[in-house]
């Protein structure tokens, strides 16, 4: 069989298992005693390795396997949760992960994970209880409530015998319910099975480890059964011993539904039945509305509709200047089902920012055991969606300014005590809609930014003068962290501080059309706060004219338009500025900045569009307003990626192109 047409399925998957594994895994650490939680693990972890084995992965199935014993060695309370042992189990699914990408980039998987695997069998064996030895054998006992004394004692009267059969599998079987089915099927065959331990659904799900118990009654001698259970492949022992049959010795929901009359017993049975299965049929059919698309084919469903949005200005152009009635009402519904459609394959391209996030509390649990800090990583918002586009290009950023919290932020749990703060800190990531905009904060509770510390460097490194920062604001000293190769790190560390600052997570996100900004309280902590587009690939614009060119201004970056007369235009600092509602606003001439060729100064009025930049303003003065419009951003290419102020193009419905201003480089 090709196994190759399953390929994409089993990478999508094994991502979403080891996913699961790594978030339980940090939940397992604050809460070592929820089985649940291991359960949901193991059953992860066992998914993962039945899949390696059918698709051939035999180095992925085998550390898979050997992770899955420790597991069940936590489950039946062998071994005890710790920070060294969970450091283990992490280090293996790191290795399962590079695997997964190794197979995802057309490798073969395999990877020396010896030394992991060793570390996981020292782990099994010495986790071991003190009063187990080696040999012995995992207590597992039965205990039979009313119904089934009454069943066993019936059996013993019609002549049947009543065995417990101890099953023991081999350490290297990777398909254990396979092998657990294989012995039910035989023992219903020679008997009836009363009872097994664990239950059946547990040993179906293989939870459980190399052995389980079986009651059963029949008539076939005992060394017979177990020649026949021998004869099943990766067996590795048969123990079989006659039950003497005692008083019920528990009580349980089957038992006690034993007592109720037959016909209300049926009843609840039939019941219990038919819920389960409308369970399972709404969950087939809720998981029926869901399928997989390769990202590419909305990439190209992406750039046909760009095409189309540049068609759509074309015909509505054309509209305007023949004046045909029928004409102008079809371009017009034809807009408004367009403008749908827009809206439907913008949403299939949003991405929760989960999945950025999702790296980052193990992320954080490394750093913290690295630095010795207590540090609880709380996450808000995860459901909060942005394109993918912003998505592929965020997580950086994001690590960056993280890693800064808990290195620069974030202080040792003595310092904190000393405080009277909690020794273990907390960073806070969330993200959340505004508008057409998208916020992600890092916020923490550590030392804060110390305002002179910085000024000393600034000035030290020639950023600012000393005259300058006798002046400036707390929000305006502490954004001079983003100037590059800005640093007030004492010591440089693996963590943080080797020179490359936030001036890089500053320009990362000014190119997504995004702002940073960071606001601090000495003593208290820290907040990053990250202004981000929903999408890059269509945007609403204002169009405006200078002279015969039509520039684009997005209107994400506008607060409003007005028309400013010349006697209030006045000069501070030989810049120009105008009084806009009690502030004073630069105003910056497009035509000087673009040196645009015949741009007249005629008329009594300049047409000005207010833009924001974070708290910053300035008023971009222009010849005239064209109108709103929704256009495609087209990039300019690598030989024009340097342009000042200039972030794209766009091709307009008459087929002239439109450069679209960026208004981030344009405010001072």
């Amino acid at each position: 069989m090709d196994m190759n047409q399953y390929l994409d399925i089993f990478i999508d998957e094994s991502k979403e298992h080891l996913q699961t594994i790594n978030e339980r895994l940090l939940e397992l650490e604050q809460t070592p005693d929820d089985m649940a939680l291991v359960n949901e693990i193991f059953r992860s972890a066992h998914t993962l390795k039945g899949m390696s084995a059918t698709m051939g992965f035999e180095d992925l199935a085998n550390l898979t396997h050997q992770l899955e014993n420790v597991l069940d060695g936590i489950r039946n309370r062998q071994l005890i949760v710790t920070p060294e042992l969970l450091d283990v189990v992490f280090q293996a699914v790191d290795h399962l992960e590079a695997m997964i990408m190794s197979i995802a980039s057309g490798g073969d998987g395999k990877r020396d994970v010896s030394e992991t695997v060793e570390q996981l069998k020292r782990i099994e064996q010495g986790g071991m209880p003190d009063k187990q030895t080696a040999g012995e054998k995992p207590p597992l006992e039965h205990a039979y409530g009313e119904f089934e004394y009454h069943v066993l004692q019936q059996a013993k009267e019609q002549g049947f015998s009543v065995y417990e059969i101890r099953i023991r599998l081999r350490e290297d079987c990777l398909l254990k319910a396979a092998r657990v089915y294989m012995v039910f099927e035989l023992l219903s065959e020679a008997g009836e099975i009363v009872k097994s331990t664990p239950p059946s659904d547990m040993l179906e799900e293989e939870q459980f480890g190399q052995e389980f118990l079986v009651t059963v009654v029949s008539k076939t001698p005992a060394d017979e059964l177990r020649t026949r259970l021998m004869g099943i492949s990766e067996i590795d022992g048969v123990e079989i011993a006659a039950v003497t049959v005692n008083e019920p010795t528990a009580k349980s929901g089957e038992q006690a539904a034993s007592e109720l009359p037959a016909s209300t017993a049926f009843e609840q049975a039939a019941a219990a039945q038919a819920e389960a299965e409308t369970v399972e049929k709404q969950a087939a059919k809720q998981a029926g509305k869901t399928i997989r698309v390769n990202i590419e084919r909305l990439d190209m469903l992406m750039n046909l509709f760009e095409e189309l949005v540049v068609d759509r200005g074309r015909l509505e152009q054309i509209s305007r200047d023949l004046n045909h009635a029928e004409l102008t009402e079809t371009v017009e519904r034809m807009s408004r089902i367009s403008s749908d459609l827009q809206t439907i394959i913008l949403n299939m391209r949003m991405v929760p920012v989960e999945t950025v996030f999702n790296r980052f509390p193990r992320m954080v649990r490394q750093l913290a055991r690295e630095l010795g800090k207590k540090v609880r990583l709380d996450i808000i918002g995860a459901e909060t969606e942005l394109d993918r586009t912003v998505i592929d290009e965020i997580g950086d950023p994001l690590v960056h300014l993280i890693r800064n919290a808990l290195d620069h932020g974030i202080e040792a749990p003595d310092a904190r005590a000393a405080c009277g703060k909690p020794e273990e800190g907390t960073v806070k990531l969330r993200a959340y809609h505004s508008g057409n905009h998208v916020f992600i904060e890092i916020e923490d509770d550590g030392a804060g930014i110390s305002r002179e510390k910085v000024l000393q460097k600034a000035i030290a490194r020639g950023i600012v003068s000393p005259e300058a920062a006798a002046h400036l604001t707390d929000q305006q000293v502490y954004g001079l962290i983003f100037a590059p190769g800005f640093s007030t790190a004492d010591h440089i560390s693996d963590i943080s501080g080797r020179g490359v600052g936030l001036d890089v997570v500053k320009s990362t996100i000014e190119s997504l059309g995004g702002a940073v900004t960071v606001d601090s309280q000495p003593g208290k902590g820290s907040l990053f706060s990250i202004q981000l587009p929903l999408t890059l690939s269509i945007i609403s614009v204002l169009l405006v004219q200078i002279a015969a060119e039509t520039y684009a201004i997005p209107l994400s970056s506008i607060m409003e338009t007005a028309l400013v007369r010349k006697e209030e235009i006045f000069s501070a600092h030989n810049q120009p500025v105008i009084d806009f509602r009690g502030k004073v606003v630069p105003l910056v001439r497009l035509k000087d900045v673009f040196s645009v060729p015949d741009a007249s100064d005629e008329g009594d009025t300049v047409a000005a569009v207010i833009v924001r930049k974070g708290e910053k303003l300035a008023a971009l003065a222009v010849d005239s307003f064209i109108g709103q419009q929704e256009v495609v951003l087209k990039s300019l290419g690598n030989y024009l990626s340097s342009v000042f102020a200039i972030s794209g193009a766009t091709i307009l419905g008459d087929g002239r192109v439109a450069l679209i201003i960026d208004c981030n480089a344009l405010v001072k």
